[in-house]
Parts: structure tokens; C-alpha cells; sequence
């Protein structure tokens, strides 16, 4: 799908790779983009960037992100690609407090749910439209030291998944983005972590990676080709996989 001419909704578009996205996909011609992000004066310092709209919008509330798809419908068309990026990183184990698995389990993945709950059915009905919901290599392979991370977006890839196979011969198109370490303020501390292994690259890099996977309607966006290595090696020998995962391990964490 080219996003030229085509109404584009970016969750997390106030900074790092929803702010690239947003300003990519304005460059690259779409009617609208439309900015939404907990952070109010950020979204709307780049909705004005780009001569798009701002909507303040806590995507773990269910009524904000259906306020959103209903207002921008309402008042300005059929929306042909929504991108839901907003996500948060949580450290630690089992151990993690219940509100923050919570927090992150609502962020990373239910929001992902709250999307497709009221837009995938308006795509359905008037013949498909798009959905890219960023997820994460750890969705692929896992997070060392963080368990919430994780499991959350293992959970994203699985929705992503099964979206597309449900509702894949009904016009309905889904990109599931698994990048490694990018560059924002989630990885400002992050230069020597376990996810740079590979490189940190830049929000930019990332969302032109987006751009290419959706125009060739691709499901796995991987801005880090080693990923898809990795996914085979684990695939491959499970048993051998755990064990080089758990010598990374001993190396960042004890």
C-alpha cells in the first residue's frame, strides 16, 4: 500500500519512532496525519511540524483510542493506516510490582487490542485498510531483564498474527514491527545494553524500514536483519537457542 493520498494515524508520535513515522509519512504524501501521544505539547509541536492534527490520547484507556477513531472518521474520512506505537519499557522479573505489569500489559499490548476492537470492524465493512502495531525483537526472541517486556510483546506479535490470519482474506493488512535498540528516550541508557548488541540505529532508519514493509505489504518489519537469523536459530534448536540466551544472560545481568 503507498500511504500517498491515504489518511494516517500514529500513536506515539511525539517523540522517537512515532515522531519519524508521522514525519515520513507527511513527506511521502498522505492527506492527513493525524498525531496522538500522552504528551500533549509534543504531539502537538509535531502535528504543527506537519500540518497535521494533535489528539492528546492515553492509548491504555479504551475510550481515548475509540474517541480517536470515531472523531477522526467522523470529521475527516476513512482511516487508511493506523500505525498504534506507543509502548513502555518495564525492568525486572517476576517480581515487578502487579501495577506495573499491569501498566505495561494495558500499554504494549491492550492498546493494540483497543485499535483493532473499533477500527478493524469499519475496515472490514467498507473492503480493508492497514494496521502497523510496533512491537519488538523481544516479541521474536525475548528481553534479558525484563520479563513485562517480554511477555507483553510476545503477546503484540501473537495479536498481530492472528489478526492478519482471521481477517487477512477480507482486505485487512497488518506489518508487525520488531526492531532492536533505536535510538529514543526509552534507550537513552541503553548505548551498552543486551538490544544494542547489533547497533543502535536511528527512529528514521526504523520508520523507513516501516514505510518499505507496508508498501510491499510485508507482515515482519525488521530494521535489524540479524533478527531474522536469530528467529531461525531458535527455531532450529530451541534447547541450543535457551542455552546461548542464558550465557547473554550472565553477561548483562550477574
Amino acid at each position: 500500500m503507498k500511504v500517498e493520498n491515504r489518511i494516517v494515524v500514529v500513536t506515539g508520535a511525539a517523540s522517537g519512532i512515532g515522531r519519524a513515522l508521522a514525519r515520513l509519512f507527511h513527506a511521502e504524501g498522505a492527506s492527513l496525519v493525524v498525531c496522538a501521544d500522552y504528551n500533549g505539547p509534543g504531539v502537538r509541536a509535531v502535528a504543527e511540524e506537519i500540518s497535521g492534527l494533535a489528539f492528546e490520547v492515553d492509548v491504555s484507556r479504551e475510550a481515548d483510542i475509540e474517541n480517536l477513531i470515531e472523531t477522526v472518521e467522523r470529521d475527516h474520512g476513512a482511516i487508511d493506516l493506523f500505525c498504534s506505537n506507543a509502548g513502555i519499557g518495564v525492568a525486572g522479573g517476576v517480581e515487578v510490582d502487579n501495577e506495573s505489569w499491569q501498566r505495561i500489559w494495558d500499554i504494549n499490548l491492550m492498546a493494540h487490542v483497543y485499535v483493532s476492537r473499533h477500527l478493524v470492524p469499519r475496515m472490514l465493512e467498507r473492503g480493508g485498510g492497514y494496521l502497523l502495531n510496533t512491537a519488538s525483537a523481544a516479541g521474536l526472541l525475548t528481553q534479558i531483564g525484563s520479563a513485562p517486556y517480554a511477555v507483553t510483546k510476545h503477546a503484540a506479535v501473537s495479536l498481530a498474527e492472528w489478526l492478519l490470519i482471521t481477517y487477512g482474506k477480507r482486505g485487512l493488512k497488518v506489518s508487525v514491527l520488531c526492531p532492536q535498540s533505536v535510538r529514543t528516550a526509552m534507550t537513552a541508557d541503553q548505548e551498552d545494553g543486551v538490544a544494542a548488541v547489533d547497533g543502535m540505529i536511528e527512529p528514521e532508519d526504523c520508520a523507513l524500514a516501516c514505510l518499505r514493509s507496508i508498501e510491499a505489504e510485508q507482515f515482519l518489519v525488521l530494521p535489524h536483519e540479524e533478527v531474522l537469523t536469530y528467529m531461525r536459530r531458535k527455531t532450529d534448536d530451541y534447547d541450543r537457542w535457551i542455552g546461548g540466551m542464558q550465557r547473554l544472560n550472565e553477561h548483562y545481568i550477574i
